[in-house]
This record gives C-alpha cells, sequence and structure tokens, in this order.
C-alpha cells in the first residue's frame, strides 16, 4: 500500500469542539504537522503519543485515532477475500 495513513484524528477533533491550533498546542508538535496528519500522511510514533495524549486518550486507545499499516492491508485483504466469495 502507499504512503497516505488511513486515520480518524480530524473527526475525534472535532468532536472534541477543538481547533488544530488547539490540538497543536496542547499535545505540543505544529499546526502543519497536524494538518498533515489530517490529510492522510503518516507520522512518528512520537507524534502520535503526543497526540493520543493530547486529546485525553490511553495509548492503548491509539486504535480509535490511527489505523496501523498492517491493520488497513488486513481490511483490504478481507474485503477482497469476502468479495470472491460472494463471487463478485
Amino acid at each position: 500500500m502507499g504512503g497516505m495513513a488511513t486515520n480518524r484524528l480530524r473527526a475525534f477533533r472535532e468532536s472534541q469542539l477543538l481547533t488544530k491550533a488547539e490540538l497543536a498546542r496542547k499535545a505540543g508538535i505544529s499546526t502543519l504537522t497536524i494538518d498533515r496528519i489530517e490529510a492522510g500522511y503518516p507520522c512518528r510514533m512520537d507524534t502520535k503519543r503526543k497526540i493520543i495524549l493530547a486529546l485525553g486518550l490511553k495509548v492503548q486507545d491509539k486504535a480509535k485515532i490511527f489505523q496501523d499499516h498492517d491493520d488497513a492491508e488486513r481490511e483490504v485483504v478481507t474485503a477482497v477475500a469476502a468479495r470472491r466469495r460472494r463471487g463478485a
């Protein structure tokens, strides 16, 4: 799969009524970094941890925001297999 990452950051941030600037300030990262992540660009594990904690979540809740590459690939493989079983 390509370089774009799947995440729910924008939806979760907006559900908490946070602007990008507010989240960036709480997480100690730049607004540009938030912008890039919400656009689907990958980020470092440390950045993910900062964002998760800034949103008031636990590190164990990372799946609520970020989907690992392996998880995304597994979902695609599962969907393709399901289609094949249905004869599509």
